[in-house]
């Protein structure tokens, strides 16, 4: 450990472990149990607690909390943890607990993260990779977020609830059921509103491939036959469409929450 890359007013206890040019900012606190990897910077007035580990590079802002035990009436004490990947950007206010002894037993937020002021992460979530948690926007235990997904400012998460990779959740949404890989969800109480068509384009998807993506999400939401009927004919296309297996794998899986549909009355999207 580098004593000169820790600032005098800060406190890092005996036992953290933490990689020699690790930057530990003023009237930051670390605990016993926590890792810092290479590079990891702490701007000030940081606190970081439990079996915490924060991948190298990654940059914490002031006033983030993280670490703390979990918001739930059946943690009693057991020594849980908190992973965070490489270079995150973890701004102000940001909480984040370690998971429960009846649920994973920790909370994972993947690498190349960014949550901005506020937000939350509580116990036993899954976060994947490139994950931007715009302002306040909250996940309640035990959700699960898949690679690429925009949580919008003031969204809130429920508990148990999984969103699909490359998901654009909008402003102000209450997100109560799951959300299929690619989807655009919005609304006090997040329906579905088509495709994440921008950020599928961001990402490369061919003029023929975003057609596919938006005649199987027609054919699942809008076609004849009962939902199972449609699910069922999308599962004999899968081959021919990373959409269409990302979104049938995502559907059998399954969950504890139900699935997001478009509200009544909504059109499908046009090509």
């Amino acid at each position: 450990m580098n004593v000169a890359l820790i600032d005098p007013t800060a406190r890092v206890a005996d036992g953290a472990r933490l990689a020699d040019d690790v930057e530990v900012g003023p009237y930051c606190i670390v605990g016993p149990d926590v890792t810092l990897e290479a590079g990891v910077r702490l701007h000030a007035h940081v606190n970081v607690q439990g079996v915490t580990t924060l991948g190298a590079r990654t940059q914490v802002y002031p006033f983030a909390s993280l670490g703390t035990p979990p918001q739930s009436v059946h943690y009693k004490g057991e020594k849980t943890s908190l992973v965070v990947g490489t270079d995150c950007q973890i701004r102000e206010h940001v909480t984040m607990n370690t998971g429960t002894a009846s649920g994973r037993g920790v909370t994972r937020v993947g690498n190349n993260c960014m949550l901005m002021t506020a937000a939350h992460v509580a116990h036993d979530c899954l976060v994947g990779d490139n994950v931007i948690f715009a302002n306040n926007a909250t996940l309640g235990g035990h959700v699960e977020v898949g690679d690429n997904v925009f949580l919008g400012g003031l969204s809130a998460v429920h508990q148990f609830v999984r969103i699909g990779a490359q998901v654009m959740i909008g402003g102000v949404t209450g997100v109560r059921e799951d959300v299929i890989p690619f989807g655009y969800a919005i609304g006090q109480n997040a329906n579905l509103v088509g495709l994440n068509v921008v950020g599928m384009k961001r990402r490369g998807f061919s003029k023929s491939e975003l057609h596919a993506a938006r005649a199987a999400y027609r054919d699942l939401f809008f076609g004849e036959g009962t939902f199972a009927d449609r699910l069922a004919g999308l599962r004999e296309r899968q081959e021919t469409s990373p959409f269409i297996k990302a979104l049938v794998s995502f559907v059998d899986a399954g969950g504890k929450r139900a699935l997001c549909h478009p509200s009544r009355g909504v059109v499908a999207q046009e090509d």
